[in-house]
């Protein structure tokens, strides 16, 4: 062996052992206290860090456990804890005693979000005791496969989201930084998130500037507790948006899917997915925001959104305007079993139209929706009306065949988790007459309504008349739905009572032999039974319904 390759080899074993010895010969743990100390006085919060440990390989100091107190007014839990931490540091100066931090990696994290009764964050003062916020840059912060915890001091149930990641490059407190962030959803679905967040704000860090676009897929809107999961609710929603937020307010816009969705318990889900295009205005500070021109399909339905919502209670509450109009019969059809409406066997909708002015408002896992709703012009086909009401005496001989057309349908309505309910429901169906009524349909889609019939066939004036030639109101649909549908029931009170009326505007004294007739409704949607009022139900409950606002 040549003296050169014997120095060589001897000179390489020095620099071997040298490195391998390094670790232990540099004191690295004294910058254990140093590093709890000034993180805890930038943060705020009680920072406590695990044994140190150097490794060459990675160049960066590692720590068996990280923990991060909360806000005392909070929790006295941790806010933040973690396994282990890798700090990035230049090795050179760390062999003159000089730490320079250059990244910091933080494994499978579990931080607690907690928002007050006020709607005040306990992550909202981390960084309000920097002194100089230019003085804080690093290459990279980075959260792996960490779990979240949020929740609120004002209840026990808390969301958890799982596998989260979060990366932030060229950390700057002082100015953006490039951020991209991954979570798995509760119940299933996956959450991504990239842009820009930054400067730091000290006042308030939950206001901190973010400029990102977000992707939501499968969110089951039962377990996330959007929905009230108890009463069989839930809908699964994909959406994309966009969000920008300067100071105390957040401009948001994207377009939302929610397939299967389930509105009304005892319904069943939804065949046809809903898309949703939105714009909102959100106030970080007072957590409350503004729906501006938005709208909402089902296939070739279309209806306008409008209203507003609060977020700062356990859940969020909302008031929103929804009117819809010229719904293809098709559309409505698909749309009725979400509600709990399933048509009798073997009915189908053929035709017509429908309409809907509806106000939505509550708490979402408790939400309520009224208003007025109507059908037009609409065939309903596969359903023998008249086989099915003969069980009444006073409708033997009534034929109305497997089709009936309905030339308007309009009723007050009441759409809740536990059922629908209808008021000053009025249909003009030719081959019967004027129906006149209201009911309910529960959470197991039971039927309990009562109605009058004022039929028109056995006459051939008078009422007969009046009725056979109120094609106007099928061409005012609109309007119909608008006027509402007290007026009618009024007029059938009316001649209940035995007064002079009118129907449609057509003048009818009391000894118009109209023949009307008192009729329950019960059984189920898919499988409706006609029964004779012998207890004068109807009637009261036409007195109640005129008592009450239209």
């Amino acid at each position: 062996m040549s003296r050169n390759l014997r120095i060589s080899l001897i000179v390489g074993g020095v620099l071997v052992v040298l490195v391998a010895l390094t670790p232990f010969l540099i004191p690295v743990n004294r910058f254990r206290p140093a590093i709890e100390r000034n993180a805890s006085a930038a943060l705020g919060r009680t920072v406590a860090l695990g044994r140190l440990r150097l490794s060459l390989l990675t160049g960066s100091l590692s720590a068996d456990t990280l923990s991060v107190g909360d806000d005392q007014r909070f929790s006295t839990s941790p806010f933040l804890t973690a396994k282990s931490v890798n700090v990035g540091v230049k090795l050179l100066p760390l062999l003159f005693g000089s730490l320079n931090v250059t990244s910091i990696t933080i494994d499978q994290p579990e931080v607690t979000l907690i928002r007050n009764s006020a709607g005040k964050w306990n992550y909202a003062s981390l960084g309000s005791s920097f002194s100089d916020l230019s003085a804080i840059s690093i290459a990279k912060l980075e959260l792996k496969d960490g779990r979240m915890i949020v929740g609120s001091t004002t209840q026990k149930r808390r969301s958890t989201y799982d596998h989260v990641n979060v990366t932030v490059s060229g950390v700057s407190l002082a100015s953006t930084s490039p951020v991209t962030a991954t979570a798995a959803l509760p119940g299933g679905g996956t959450f991504k998130l990239a842009g820009n967040i930054g400067p730091l704000d000290q006042a308030d860090a939950s206001l901190t500037p973010l400029d990102a676009t977000i992707a939501i897929n499968g969110l089951n809107l039962a377990t996330t507790g959007f929905l009230d999961p108890s009463a069989g609710l839930g809908g699964l929603l994909d959406l994309k948006a966009t969000i920008a937020s300067k100071r105390d307010e957040a401009g948001i816009a994207g377009s939302g899917r929610l397939s299967k969705a389930l509105l009304v318990a005892g319904g069943s889900p939804l065949s046809q997915p809903i898309a949703v295009e939105f714009k909102s205005k959100y106030n970080l500070h007072k957590q409350s925001g503004v729906l501006n021109s938005s709208t909402l399909k089902i296939g070739g339905a279309v209806a306008r959104l409008d209203g507003s919502y609060d977020t700062g209670g356990d859940y969020t509450v909302v008031k929103i305007k929804m009117i819809a109009e010229r719904i293809p019969a098709a559309d409505l059809e698909s749309f009725l079993p979400a509600l709990g409406i399933h048509l009798p066997r073997g009915a189908h909708l053929a035709a017509g139209t429908g309409a809907a002015n509806l106000s939505v408002v509550g708490a979402t896992n408790r939400l309520v929706a009224t208003g007025t709703a109507g059908l037009f012009n609409a065939r309903l086909t596969g359903f023998d009306l008249g086989s099915k009401v003969r069980a009444i005496s006073a409708f033997s001989g009534l034929n109305t065949g497997g089709d009936i057309d309905i030339r308007t349908l309009t009723t007050n309505i009441r759409i809740a988790q536990d059922g629908l309910r209808f008021d000053h429901f009025n249909a003009l169906v030719p081959s019967i007459g004027l129906l006149t009524g209201g009911g309910t349909i529960d959470a197991r889609n039971n039927l309990n309504f009562g109605m009058v019939a004022t039929l028109t066939h056995p006459l051939s004036g008078g009422l007969g008349t009046a009725l056979g030639t109120a094609g106007a109101l099928g061409a005012g649909a609109s309007d119909a739905l608008n006027a509402g549908t007290a007026g009618a029931l009024n007029q059938v009170f009316g001649m209940f009572m035995g007064r002079e009326a009118s129907v449609l505007g057509k003048s009818v004294p009391r000894t118009a032999a109209a023949p009307r007739i008192a009729f329950l409704i019960k059984g189920t949607t898919s499988d409706p039974q006609f029964i004779p009022d012998v207890g004068g139900f109807v009637l009261d409950m036409l007195q109640r319904q005129l008592s009450m606002k239209p």
